[in-house]
């Protein structure tokens, strides 16, 4: 296929990428206070994996400064930079290979791509900006502007990178304990299924290595199952779902995103909702999705500092980094939970909770950062990850922003 042909073709040890922000990651937070744009899972990779599968090579960054201990940018004699916030296809990565130097390619007054000289990127400002040429495109790609993207845009995005991973490989072969039925099912090394029932008439089933899918569970694409993650007894999942590496999830969840290393191990309902890493939901914990009016949903806008809508009928909850709630708690529709949150309690909860947040519908307190770091260092040992320095340090920028 074309992007087989173009990955080997751009390769080159000259050629260096580094994905940026733009304005849009203000939008995108709270998903974005802990990581760049690019590092959002949206379909199976994220968006700088696609990145790096197309080109062949690793990709830096260039980002908030707070974030770049962990996210360093890497500057060469000859560099391209992308928008973190676009996903590649063939003919867009044509176009930016075929970018000369000091130029843009721009849609809308959106730049998809530049090519820049290092010295310009060393005098750590965007100078650069006013003097490239611009080159418009009509290029049509994926792109995320708001945090309600990564669910309303996961179908499409799904099967690209299905598409991506999978052509001209072999699948594991399914065992005849389980049901099957449509074409397009991937399993990959190492994955154990068994005693389950996948449904990809309406969409591919990826699953990744060493995952597991356990007895009675039922897969409806289409649907991603990341790596080391886990799908318990029973449970019921709907596409269009990406369950991100090392998660575990139970109970019943539609058209949703786990970033990774996430858990809504239990009975309960979650519905077109984002997750990213870290969190855990408690048992029997709902999530609404849909109003009794059938009235399009707002959510909160971190730049605005106010409620949008979004012109969505199904909209449940966005929730940050290493955020946590308790067995048995409703959130609303439309809902926001910043980083490092922990709520508990009875009734709905609010449908916006900023971040280092402790408690529930009889009211909040601050979340003390130290106690905080103590949490994360236990549930990255459980993980048999280490959380260092660095994580620390992100921590601290983070709390210093609310």
């Amino acid at each position: 296929m074309l992007y087989l042909h173009l990955r080997k073709k751009v390769k080159s040890k000259s050629m260096n990428i580094i994905l940026f922000d733009d304005t849009r990651r203000d939008n995108l937070r709270p998903l974005t206070f802990m990581r760049p744009i690019a590092d959002i899972r949206f379909g199976i990779l994220t968006i700088r994996e696609k990145w790096e599968r197309y080109f062949g090579i690793p990709t830096s960054t260039l980002t908030e400064p707070y974030l770049s201990i962990k996210y360093p940018v890497v500057k060469k004699p000859d560099n391209i930079l992308i928008n973190g916030a676009i996903c590649p296809t063939p003919e867009l990565v044509a176009a930016i290979k075929a970018l000369k130097p000091n130029h843009a390619l721009v849609r809308k007054e959106n730049i998809f791509a530049m090519r820049i000289a290092e010295e310009a990127l060393h005098n750590g400002s965007d100078s650069y900006l006013q003097s490239v040429e611009e080159v418009e495109t009509s290029f049509e790609c994926l792109e995320i502007s708001n945090t309600w993207d990564i669910f309303a845009l996961n179908e499409k995005a799904i099967h690209e990178d299905f598409m991506l991973i999978t052509n001209g490989r072999k699948s594991q072969n399914l065992s005849n304990t389980n049901r099957f039925t449509g074409g397009d099912i991937f399993i990959e090394e190492g994955a154990v299924v068994e005693f389950a029932t996948l449904n990809a008439t309406a969409g591919p089933i990826y699953i990744g290595k060493k995952a597991e899918i356990m007895e009675g569970a039922m897969l409806r694409g289409p649907l991603a199952i990341c790596e080391h993650a886990a799908i318990k007894m029973g449970a019921k999942i709907y596409g269009a779902t990406t369950i991100g590496p090392h998660s575990k999830i139970g109970g019943e969840v539609v058209n949703s995103v786990l970033f990774g290393y996430s858990n809504k191990a239990h009975d309960g309902y979650m519905g077109n909702s984002v997750l990213a890493e870290w969190c855990n939901i408690g048992a029997g914990t709902n999530f609404s999705n849909l109003k009794n009016t059938y009235d399009s949903i707002r959510i909160w806008n971190y730049p605005g500092q106010t409620f949008v809508n979004t012109g969505l009928q199904f909209c449940g909850m966005i929730m940050g980094d290493h955020s946590k709630c308790g067995i048995n708690t409703m959130f609303n529709t439309g809902t926001v939970v910043g980083v490092n949150c922990n709520i508990f309690g009875s009734g709905f909860q609010r449908n916006f909770i900023s971040s280092f947040q402790w408690g529930g519908t009889a009211g909040f307190v601050n979340y003390d950062l130290k106690r905080a770091i103590k949490v994360a260092e236990a549930v990255y040992i459980r993980r048999d990850r280490e959380f260092s320095q660095v994580d620390k340090a992100i921590f601290e920028a983070v709390f210093n922003l609310i």
